[in-house]
């Protein structure tokens, strides 16, 4: 059984859990593959049992699982390591909230023997894919959890022309607007007064950023929409986000937002939800008044 692990780079307070993680594998004869990043920060990982990759072309295609060690910046990073490969992703969370890395680092061992009692659930998440009159995002046009179209630092507001399946929906006079997966929706959507969808709902959120228009809301739509874009702005440029990645973009560029073809699959443990997430992450039900 081969198990990749990845991470952006690890802090020597957070090492003893990378190490702590390789030792639970080996004892089940594991095939581990390190992210190279790791062994050039740690030369002490390149062992003679554990191979090393840098990315998706040389990534194994039979990798049962890639494990994520970080928070859930790390996470969108894996998603575009395992792209297509239907590899599922673990995420042990070393960050701060983690919405998509759920497993706390001291659930490593209850990870590990999950993941070879085959005692876990895999959420299959969509994902968003972006087109324009030119190619922006390189050979990675898809995101996990939002695009966004956003104003330059100083810029004005900017006009966003948007329609859905080529009919117009609104043009947003804003400092942006964020399309959200349902993924997504606990993220720079929920910052932005958003609503929270559940992840297996086939909708995308349409949320703006800062309007200037008072009586424009968030909005749900089915996630086989094709959502496209024009931009008017004081400015020659805009930028556009997804994900954790920015580009800047000449506001003559039109751009499309629409499901990507393939999803992600994302594990959680049996005794872990949706709903347990939100309780724990953001305090529901939890009564603070005194």
């Amino acid at each position: 059984m081969i198990i990749a692990i990845y991470s952006r780079g690890l802090t020597h307070e957070q090492k003893p859990n990378l190490d702590y993680l390789i030792s639970c594998l080996k004892k089940y004869h594991t095939t581990i593959w390190i992210f190279n990043a790791l062994t050039e920060q740690y030369p002490e990982l390149k062992q003679d049992d554990i191979s090393v990759f840098g990315g998706y072309r040389d990534l194994p295609v039979d990798t049962k699982v890639l494990i994520s060690l970080g928070g859930d910046g790390t996470i969108l990073d894996a998603v575009t390591i395992v792209r297509n490969k239907n590899i599922p992703i673990l995420g042990i969370n070393l960050g701060r909230l983690g919405f998509l890395a759920s497993i706390n680092s001291n659930e490593i061992t209850k990870a590990v023997e999950a993941l070879f009692h085959d005692s876990f659930i895999v959420d299959h998440r969509s994902l968003l894919h972006i087109e324009g009159t030119r190619e922006i995002f390189g050979d990675v046009p898809f995101g996990l959890n939002d695009f966004a179209i956003l104003k330059q630092d100083i810029a004005p507001m900017i006009n966003v022309h948007t329609y859905l399946n080529g009919e117009l929906l609104n043009t947003y006079w804003s400092d942006g607007l964020i399309v959200a997966t349902p993924t997504g929706s606990t993220a720079y959507n929920l910052s932005c007064n958003g609503p929270l969808v559940f992840p297996h709902t086939s909708s995308f959120v349409i949320t703006p950023i800062a309007p200037h228009q008072l009586n424009v809301r968030p909005i749900i739509i089915p996630d086989d929409s094709i959502i496209s874009f024009e931009v008017e702005s004081r400015s020659n440029t805009f930028i556009c986000s997804l994900d954790a990645r920015r580009e800047i973009v000449r506001k003559e560029v039109q751009i499309a937002v629409r499901k990507e073809d393939f999803q992600v699959g994302i594990i959680r443990l049996e005794d872990s939800s949706f709903l347990t997430t939100l309780r724990n992450k953001l305090d529901w039900g939890i009564d603070k008044r005194n």
